[in-house]
């Protein structure tokens, strides 16, 4: 298979639908990016859940995104091709636990957040060198989606979202 399957092997294989984010991680251009673009819809409709049920769901969703991005990874053939985007899925989800949907906060979270994941600081660039697998493609962004919930967190304190 080739690094960058096509839309139409993502929707013969489920493991490879959604560790391409739904088709976002095919994106020639940012596709970490764009699969973040593509998590605000279901994050949106998760902010209206309780905060138990979001916490459940966003770890069941690392917890299948662990096992379907090593497993895509193996298929392609490639430690952590980019267009793997579901851990970019789940570090945004962390990224805005918590956080009442509004434009201010989507805007902030989603900078801080690509941020995060593309300057990769300590310790989100020590995991992506050196975890390998399926909780390696996840664990980096995991830490910069719980580094951002945390800035989140202080400026909502703060008043300022």
């Amino acid at each position: 298979m080739p690094v960058n399957p096509t839309f139409n092997q993502l929707l013969r294989s489920p493991v490879l639908l959604l560790a391409y984010g739904f088709g976002s991680g095919l994106s020639p251009r940012a596709p970490g990016t764009m699969g973040t673009l593509a998590a605000i819809p279901i994050w949106y409709w998760m902010s209206g859940w309780s905060l138990a049920n979001y916490v459940v769901a966003v770890c069941l969703a690392a917890l299948v995104g662990t096992y379907i991005c090593g497993r895509a990874a193996e298929k392609i053939g490639v430690h952590d091709p980019a267009g793997i985007v579901w851990d970019e899925f789940v570090g945004f989800w962390i990224a805005m636990l918590a956080v009442p949907p509004s434009w201010l906060a989507l805007a902030v979270g989603f900078a801080l957040f690509r941020l995060f994941d593309i300057v990769k600081p300590w310790p989100i660039g020590w995991l992506d060198k050196h975890v390998d697998g399926g909780l390696g493609i996840m664990l980096d962004d995991i830490a910069a989606g719980l580094i951002t919930a945390l800035l989140m967190a202080a400026l909502r304190v703060a008043g300022w979202l």
